[in-house]
């Protein structure tokens, strides 16, 4: 049975971490003394769970941890340092710090590595989460220990509710786009004037006007969506955030 570790330290190691190139030693110490710190470790990077759900999740909600006393988010995995670079790359996580635990000695020390052989993984750390404050953990969500991968407690949102749930979360704002269009850049810069993060959507790149018009009913841009509620172009949207 996996052993909930609250109240105690988490384990001093070194990881090998590669920055601009370069192999630089990261401690725990480092990462845990004097800060208050959320963890989430997960069987592998670019699996289907950790990059659809588990990442988007904490990398999303990481200015409202912010704002609620965490100074830091970190993702461990037993996975070396280019592999874990590339998929922060590519799941562009840039709230997030990336942590390799290539030979798996902090998931060890955790208690929570474990046997994944039958997938060809050979060991690798069980789904989990936890609070930090100056090394101590202070919360942990542990998944269930059954067959296959759980993902029930240890998601973004339940770390999140444990912290303060009544914490207000970010907006879910997407916008139509394409390049060189004056009103997509207006209605973009008027959602940094109120530090609202988003997801912008090019017309062309990422989407056919086939899509647009089939998400939208229009065929002009920008297009913005909040909370799953289409808004409309950019004047749309300034009336929306005055009010």
């Amino acid at each position: 049975m996996l052993k909930n570790r609250e109240g105690e330290r988490v384990p001093n190691v070194t990881f090998r971490t590669r920055n601009d190139s370069q192999w630089v030693d990261v401690t725990s110490d480092e990462l845990f003394k004097g800060k208050t710190v959320v963890v989430f470790s997960l069987p592998g990077a670019f699996t289907p769970t950790c990059s659809s759900t588990h990442v988007p999740g904490y990398n999303e909600l990481a200015k409202t941890f912010k704002e609620n006393g965490v100074d830091d988010i970190i993702c461990v995995s037993v996975n070396d340092a280019f592999v874990m670079n590339e998929w922060k790359k590519t799941q562009e996580a840039d709230n997030i710090t990336f942590i390799p635990d290539g030979n798996g000695e902090f998931s060890e020390q955790m208690g929570m590595l474990v046997d994944k052989e039958n997938l060809g993984f050979g060991k690798r750390s069980w789904r989990y989460s936890m609070l930090v404050t100056d090394g101590v953990i202070k919360k942990m969500f542990i998944e269930p220990e059954v067959e296959g991968d759980p993902f029930e407690v240890s998601d973004a949102e339940t770390m999140l509710n444990y912290i303060n749930p009544d914490a207000a979360k970010p907006k879910c704002v997407s916008l139509f786009t394409k390049v060189g269009c004056p009103f997509c850049a207006r209605a973009k810069q008027a959602l940094k004037d109120r530090g609202i993060d988003y997801e912008e959507i090019v017309v062309g790149k990422d989407a056919t006007m086939r899509s647009l018009r089939a998400a939208t009913g229009a065929t002009t841009v920008p297009q913005v969506f909040i909370d799953g509620k289409l808004i409309g172009g950019s004047e749309a949207l300034e009336q929306y955030l005055s009010a």
